[in-house]
């Protein structure tokens, strides 16, 4: 299951990631895997532009409420900010089920992908995700993002002109099975709808039913 968010990133605050992606450096995304064959891009360099950056970016996931109760976040890894030009790609591949950070490894049960710029600024760049013999492109707006399954294949499509500006990130859930981190996603979506209008007696039994399956499907607090 995939989540598009439109509205993560305010104007504001893609003018403060634009800047910061303007004026810091750049370098070849492979630094961090030196074997991957598949990475062709390059990645935010500079430890103080690194920090402010996923910091604002953090910052939006955790006050995004459809974010929050769709991916349940336990921990998120720091957004690193990702650029794209002409004639670069990322080869199909899966991302790493662990994702090591200073303070300690997270499990990556969903990946993220925020668009920084527009996509009328290059061509080419669709994130694609195959799903058994269909593939499905995404190019968001600028400030939407895009949830889905750490464990999908996925590519990035060549960029042919532009440049392509994305931030990535990966979460740990507190429910770590996809179908039933679904399923409590979607019973509560229908509580948070539907719930003002039951019978008072009947939207306490729904109450009991959320807590009781968040209580015994998550693994985390």
């Amino acid at each position: 299951m995939f989540k598009e968010i439109p509205d993560l990133l305010s104007a504001e605050q893609l003018r403060q990631l634009r800047a910061i992606a303007a004026a810091a450096p750049f370098v070849d995304g492979r630094i961090t895997n030196p074997h991957n064959t598949a990475k062709q891009n390059l990645q935010l360099h500079d430890q103080s532009s690194y920090q402010q950056s996923s910091q604002l970016l953090i910052q939006a996931l955790g006050a995004h409420e459809d974010f929050r109760n769709f991916a349940m976040p336990v921990a998120i890894a720091p957004p690193m900010l990702t650029r794209y030009e002409a004639g670069m790609r990322y080869g199909a591949h899966t991302d790493a089920a662990f994702i090591p950070l200073p303070s300690g490894p997270i499990r990556s049960d969903l990946s993220c992908t925020i668009f920084v710029n527009d996509p009328g600024e290059y061509r080419g760049g669709e994130l694609v995700i195959h799903l058994g013999t269909r593939s499905i492109p995404f190019k968001g707006a600028a400030g939407s993002a895009i949830v889905y399954p750490s464990d999908t294949l996925h590519e990035v499509a060549p960029v042919t002109q532009g440049q392509r500006l994305v931030a990535i990130t990966f979460v740990q859930s507190r429910v770590a099975d996809p179908f039933r981190r679904e399923m409590l996603y979607e019973v509560n979506e229908i509580a948070a709808l539907e719930g003002l209008g039951m019978r008072a007696e009947n939207f306490t039994r729904m109450q009991l039913f959320q807590q009781r399956l968040m209580r015994y499907w998550a693994d985390k607090p």
